[in-house]
């Protein structure tokens, strides 16, 4: 008897404790958000945060927390401009469903219908492909192929999608989810050819202006020129550092915009509000319908909490269940910047999360824990957790490149006369490679299509040469070259995985 009592006093005490938990949870927003966001700032090492929650037609927060650059004492407030990278998909897909309410296009019009040049390698499939398919992933492609080619490169956009028709797609057409930047491109292009009006224009006219956003940026070719705006940063050996912008506006449809805090509300609260700034229609409802309509399952994803569930994909959403709340949500990550944009329907719920350093998972952490605090769950600190697996990852790969390093300490000859390794390679899809010596049986390696971008090639035994991207979002890796009857016939190009995964095989022409 004593042994049950006992039993339903612990019970009891753990109910009162949790519902305490769970009844109080609100109160993060208003009294524990700003601590927490500062400690994460100092614990991950971004310099800024621009953070906004916006709750039934009203915005709860808005606010910049830390500096717009490293060194420098210029504080992030609402109206400081970041790049929002994939964050951009939702516009020109939001564009493309307005045209569609408007009777000019239909999202599953082919896309020769309107870009008669358009082609796939997989000739059908080119012949086949609808807006819709554009906008949804579903081309074939895995994620982020062909992105070296494309990301930050000196490529046009008429370039960038006739080498898309070129690229040999991984999985049959329709059959697989992957992620392909080039494809909202050419969807944005699309845009011009119904209306006259370029991408960035049209946005700036249909879409920017009449919601208010007056200091967004369609383009990162103007992001220097503006007066309050974040500097990018990433971890360059292990030490955060200020990197260049990176030059998306060949792919801008899928990653450009450049905004703030204050500028992205107006954009959220129209999202919630079914399209409406008081009473002006300013986005269709049928339009913001259009693109949460599930189109593709993406996988299984598991979360913090132990929920496991699909995720799909719209029309530059990704849709989610948690909670029993469906979530529609994307992140956005460019060179020097990661972002998160949160739209929770049903709850009339938005939340906005900027920063300028790409190496943190914190803009993650605190979207769910804001909906944590708004579904009344319990606290997880999810910031601790999540900066728990990114130091273990960040702790192998530095061990990883400790023993290229070590290697390159031991002067490896390689085993050929450097001389060999030297010339023009070529790629057929991205295109050329030079190779030239440098200093100390270096190497140096300079791309076509990326001009200001060179690798320093340092032996480290064999036909192995370490490889330091001069731009750190490319990474360090190792560049193994082939050799065959006597000859240096080729090499493999690596880059970071947060451009794209597999390989480039470059083979020797001089």
């Amino acid at each position: 008897m004593k042994k049950k009592l006992v039993l339903l006093l612990i019970c009891v005490s753990f109910i009162t404790i949790t519902h305490a938990q769970v009844a109080g949870r609100t109160s993060f927003i208003k009294d524990s958000i700003d601590v927490y966001i500062n400690r994460a700032l100092t614990n991950w090492r971004i310099p800024g945060v621009a953070v906004c929650i916006v709750k039934d037609n009203n915005v709860v927060l808005m606010k910049g927390y830390g500096i717009k650059e490293l060194g420098l004492p210029e504080k992030v407030d609402e109206n400081t401009l970041f790049m929002i990278g994939s964050n951009t998909k939702a516009f020109t897909a939001t564009a493309l469903a307005m045209l569609q309410d408007q009777k000019k296009l239909s999202l599953d019009d082919y896309v020769t219908k309107y870009i008669p040049t358009f082609r796939l390698e997989n000739k059908p499939a080119g012949e086949m492909t609808t807006i819709r398919d554009l906008l949804c992933h579903r081309l074939g492609f895995k994620t982020f192929q062909g992105d070296f080619t494309f990301y930050n490169t000196d490529l046009t956009r008429a370039q960038i999608i006739d080498r898309l028709g070129r690229m040999k797609a991984a999985y049959p057409f329709r059959t697989k989810w992957g992620y392909t930047n080039a494809a909202f491109l050419t969807a944005g292009e699309i845009i011009q050819r119904v209306t006259g009006q370029t991408w960035e224009m049209y946005l700036k006219q249909n879409i920017f202006a009449p919601l208010g956003m007056m200091n967004t940026l369609a383009l990162t070719a103007d992001m220097p020129k503006s007066y309050n705006r974040t500097v990018a940063h990433t971890l360059v050996d292990e030490r955060l550092s200020a990197i260049p912008y990176g030059q998306l506006d060949g792919l801008a449809p899928a990653a450009s915009i450049s905004s703030s805090v204050n500028d992205m509300s107006k954009w959220v609260l129209a999202l919630l509000n079914n399209g409406k700034v008081g009473v002006r229609q300013v986005i269709p409802d049928a339009a913001i319908l259009a693109t949460r309509a599930p189109q593709d399952i993406v996988g299984s994803i598991r979360h913090l909490n132990g929920e496991t569930n699909y995720e799909l994909y719209g029309l530059g959403w990704f849709l989610q269940d948690y909670a029993g709340h469906r979530i529609v949500m994307h992140d956005g990550g460019v060179s020097g910047y990661v972002s998160s944009v949160t739209l929770v329907p049903q709850e009339h719920l938005g939340i906005i999360i900027l920063t300028n350093t790409d190496q943190n998972a914190f803009y993650e952490a605190l979207r769910w824990e804001i909906m944590d605090a708004y579904f009344k769950l319990p606290y997880r600190n999810y910031s601790e957790a999540y900066l728990s697996s990114f130091k273990s990852n960040m702790a192998a790969e530095q061990k990883v490149y400790k023993t290229w390093r070590d290697s390159v300490a031991l002067n490896l000859q390689p085993a050929a006369p450097i001389a060999n390794y030297t010339g023009k390679y070529v790629n057929e899809f991205y295109g050329s490679m030079v190779i030239s010596q440098g200093e100390n049986n270096d190497l140096e390696a300079r791309f076509e299509h990326h001009p200001k971008m060179f690798v320093k090639l340092q032996p480290i035994g064999g036909h192995r040469f370490f490889a330091t991207f001069s731009d750190p979002i490319y990474g360090k890796t190792v560049f193994p070259f082939s050799f065959q009857n006597g000859k240096i016939t080729g090499v493999k190009v690596k880059v970071a995985d947060f451009v794209e995964a597999d390989p480039y095989e470059f083979k020797k022409v001089n």
